[in-house]
């Protein structure tokens, strides 16, 4: 079955928009998506990744490696290069997902067993992390996620490079992604670790209103008697927001944030008491992508307003005196500091 498109998600307007962004601008840090099951976090995940246009990639490569970034090649590659062999094909952006129950040598790669007891040689096995490379790493369940695997992740994304040192293996390879988590807050909460390295935080809710949850309800129904007819339909839309999303890439290179715009900025997040200077840089380059979206030429104070509550709603501490919640204190500091919109 196709996935479902992405143009045909009803309401979720935050979550959608904070996808988009880091479609367009990787470098945000990811998406942490929280919120009721049932409410399509995993849906558009993959309706994302189906919507953004093919990749190159080395041909044979298990990484998935870039031909035009010979700096990043794998061994692999660095090899096929050297002997003069180094083809490219066309590929769909990675998608893998991240099983709660997944081993360490799964997420990383191990020692190939088969090849070592038929042939007596060492040869590595790739695992999760080399087939995400440029792609998407999606967490389901993310704060269920065990801590020597929270650990892992936190290294790799931090380097964007996994390094394997095992059974007599050594051997790096490329291992950057965006990555994506999601979940029910009423079943545990995030380590701040892992809370820390999400670019953006969204909250995503079930549609209380009549007309939304029917206009879901027919649209899934749709989709599942006829996903062909049902995308087909949806062809044109998606196509739309496919050059939305190459035109905003390619506006982003020279799109600038104004000293007032980085000004506002610093002033929101010290009216919130954030630690470190991660929510200034996120809040940089979420609205500067934001605004190449939106095919504006320079960033306002208007796109800071818009991404505000993602970007700095689980960076705040804990207020026992504040019992209101992260989002509410947010929207209350951003109308101070920023005015209302």
């Amino acid at each position: 079955m196709l996935p479902f498109p992405f143009t045909a998600i009803v309401a979720q307007e935050e979550m959608k928009r904070a996808l988009l962004i880091a479609a367009v601008d990787p470098s945000v840090g990811g998406v942490l998506i929280f919120g009721d099951r049932g409410t399509g976090k995993s849906t558009a995940v993959r309706a994302l990744a189906a919507l953004l246009p093919k990749i190159r990639a080395v041909a044979g490569c298990p990484y998935s490696c870039s031909p035009d970034s010979p700096a990043e090649a794998c061994p692999h590659c660095s090899q096929q290069r050297g002997q003069g062999r180094g083809k490219s094909h066309q590929i769909p952006v990675p998608v893998v997902d991240l099983p709660l129950g997944a081993t360490e040598d799964r997420v990383v790669g191990a020692l190939d067993l088969e090849r070592a007891l038929t042939r007596g040689e060492k040869a590595f096995e790739p695992g999760l992390l080399a087939r995400a490379n440029r792609g998407f790493l999606y967490i389901d369940e993310a704060n269920l996620l065990e801590d020597h695997l929270v650990d892992l992740l936190l290294d790799v994304a931090a380097s964007g490079v996994n390094t394997v040192e095992r059974e007599g293996l050594s051997l790096r390879h490329p291992a950057r992604f965006v990555l994506v988590g999601s979940g029910n807050p009423e079943e545990g909460e995030l380590r701040p670790q892992l809370l820390d390295r999400f670019g953006l935080a969204c909250e995503v809710t079930t549609p209380t209103d009549i007309a939304t949850r029917i206009e879901v309800v027919r649209r899934r129904d749709a989709y599942e008697r006829d996903s062909q007819g049902f995308c087909a339909a949806q062809t044109k839309a998606e196509k739309v927001l496919q050059k939305t999303i190459l035109s905003a890439r390619e506006r982003l290179v020279g799109m600038s944030v104004p000293d007032a715009v980085l000004e506002s900025a610093a002033r929101l997040c010290l009216a919130l008491g954030t630690d470190g200077l991660r929510g200034e840089l996120t809040l940089m380059r979420t609205a500067r992508a934001l605004a190449a979206l939106e095919g504006a030429d320079v960033v306002s104070i208007g796109h800071l307003r818009q991404v505000a509550p993602s970007a700095l709603r689980h960076r705040l501490r804990r207020n026992p005196l504040d019992e209101s919640g992260s989002t509410a204190r947010v929207a209350r500091a951003v109308e101070e500091v920023l005015g209302a919109g």
